[in-house]
């Protein structure tokens, strides 16, 4: 005998599945939430180990096409000078993560009103803003109240996290050209928090903080949602979102933890399973009523991609920085996020400052530059950049473009025999000019601060980290999958509440934006609690 419907099944684990759970938890109704992946062990991230670079480029690697665990899925990503990266397990890609975490701007909202391009959101910034306050109340953000790049906020913010030797040294270079630079919001706990211990510089953040400091999904909503009375099931890989003759989902059919087919009925279906994912899930999950996918009658789901384009640019200094002890990011830059017309191109970018590199990863840097030779000299030229090597990352607001794509790739699929996504992406003319201006800016930069030689790279091949606007909020079900509070237009019992419902990428880190998102539809859920089941 089947079991009886769920009230709630969210699909994904991750940043905006977490959230989502953790809210609706006080309804008391029966949710159950389905994760590909597995429970994270934090004594078995790389960081507890000497061989954690190494590890960083295999188990741990930000590409599933390098991992290649049993909860990863392939993905085509052949047609795309940028490679995606994600994790699939409970906290998503939180576990990878550096955890900077800005908050969208105000015009980030607005910007076919503001400068002609992309669309406006059905939402405003003053919408999100108690969700923006309540999600770094729930994760734990470090931070400087009084940044003159956003509005005033009454935010709860530990302390920020120290500048160290590399950050005070950039804000040099701001400070010498008059240039904005403001300490980072940071996910990463400076004092003990919420029954988290705080950071100790363990340096490994992007390959899973075994100190448990860094706010990954998995141990910042997971456990309260889970003491709530969620029901957590992982190793557990969803096929398709069913539906009924009336177009209303019905729940998912999904493969276990042995490789068995089970299904799983539901009243309400959320999807947080990223911007590829989401859409791929979309796509398979075609009926007689929705031939061309779940919730795609206007053909939109999976087109509109946005990444963010990174460009890298690092400067070598004579006297020895942090290296990589410490968080990756302590300060970041938004002299160059609103739009300039003098500069060429439309919308603007952050400068994210990165403390430095770990040993490895530095002389793989140096010798892509031609900075370090094999043979005679390699050690002597590799001990004069290992500690001594710091910069930034610009971070570009992607703009929406239909054919920046996820589709289904018609031979690749995963171990349980369900297709692939398939990405198809290009570079902009405005994304290269925006660019061409960070690494210009930032030379400048790291030049005024006294580096001796720059070493830059745009945009960053595997750096496919945000994952946005395959399934984009809007108004009209003519040009776009989801409303204004994240439900389907095509079918009423189905939310989105992950990266692909954006409507444009900003210039800034999308996860903190992803979770008060998610918060945000969950209070709207909430309040149609009479009619949501209809």
């Amino acid at each position: 005998m089947s079991e009886e419907p769920v009230d709630v099944l969210i699909i994904g684990a991750g940043a905006s599945g977490a959230a989502m759970a953790w809210s609706l938890a006080e309804t008391k109704m029966h949710i159950v939430c389905l994760e590909q992946g597995g429970l994270m062990n934090p004594l078995a991230y790389p960081s507890t180990g000497r061989d954690w670079e190494a590890r960083r480029q295999g188990d741990f690697s930000t590409s599933p096409n390098i991992r290649k665990l049993p909860s990863d899925y392939p993905i085509n990503d052949d047609d795309s000078p940028i490679k995606v990266a994600n994790f699939n397990g409970v906290g998503g890609g939180t576990i990878l993560y550096a955890g900077h975490y800005p908050r969208f701007h105000p015009s980030d909202f607005r910007v076919r009103s503001l400068d002609g391009v992309g669309d406006d959101w059905p939402i405003d910034y003053e919408t999100l803003q108690p969700y923006y306050g309540e999600n770094d109340r729930m994760t734990g953000v470090a931070g400087l109240a009084g940044d003159p790049a956003y509005p005033r906020d009454n935010a709860h913010r530990l302390p920020p996290l120290p500048l160290g030797r590399a950050g005070a040294r950039l804000a040099e270079g701001f400070n010498e050209l008059g240039w904005h630079w403001w300490p980072s919001d940071t996910a990463i706990i400076t004092e003990d928090y919420d029954g988290r211990a705080k950071c100790i510089n363990l340096g490994a953040c992007g390959a899973g903080c075994a100190q448990g400091a860094k706010g990954s999904a998995d141990v910042t909503y997971w456990p309260h949602a889970l003491r709530a009375g969620v029901e957590l099931r992982t190793r557990c890989r969803v096929r398709e979102i069913t539906v009924g003759d009336d177009g209303m989902a019905t729940g998912a059919i999904y493969y276990d933890a042995n490789g068995d087919e089970q299904e799983i009925r539901a009243h309400v279906v959320v999807v947080a399973c990223n911007g590829i994912g989401t859409p791929r899930m979309l796509l398979n999950s075609t009926s007689k009523l929705f031939t061309d996918g779940l919730a795609n009658r206007s053909g939109l789901v999976g087109k509109n991609l946005m990444f963010h384009p990174y460009a890298s640019i690092q400067g070598v200094f004579d006297d020895a920085l942090d290296g990589y002890a410490g968080p990756a990011k302590a300060i970041r830059s938004q002299e160059f996020y609103e739009t300039d017309p003098s500069r060429g191109f439309v919308r603007g970018y952050t400068l994210e400052i990165t403390r430095g590199m770990g040993p490895v990863r530095t002389v793989q840097t140096a010798m892509a530059h031609d900075r370090i030779p094999w043979g005679d000299g390699h050690h002597d030229a590799a001990r004069d950049m290992i500690n001594r090597m710091t910069g930034m990352v610009a971070v570009c607001e992607d703009l929406p473009e239909e054919h920046n794509r996820v589709t289904l790739d018609p031979d690749l699929k995963d171990g349980n025999g369900i297709p692939a996504p398939k990405v198809s992406y290009t570079l902009s003319d405005n994304t290269r000019k925006m660019m061409d201006h960070g690494i210009a800016r930032a030379t400048e930069i790291l030049t005024a601060a006294g580096a001796k030689d720059i070493l830059s790279e745009a945009p960053i091949r595997w750096g496919g980290w945000h994952l946005m606007g395959t399934a984009r909020m809007g108004k009209d079900p003519a040009t776009s999958v989801v409303n204004e509070w994240g439900r389907s237009h095509d079918v009423k019992n189905l939310f989105i509440i992950d990266g692909s419902i954006f409507v444009t990428s900003a210039g800034v880190n999308p996860t903190s934006t992803i979770q008060a998102l998610a918060l945000y539809v969950a209070d709207q859920m909430k309040s149609r609690l009479a009619n949501l089941f209809d």
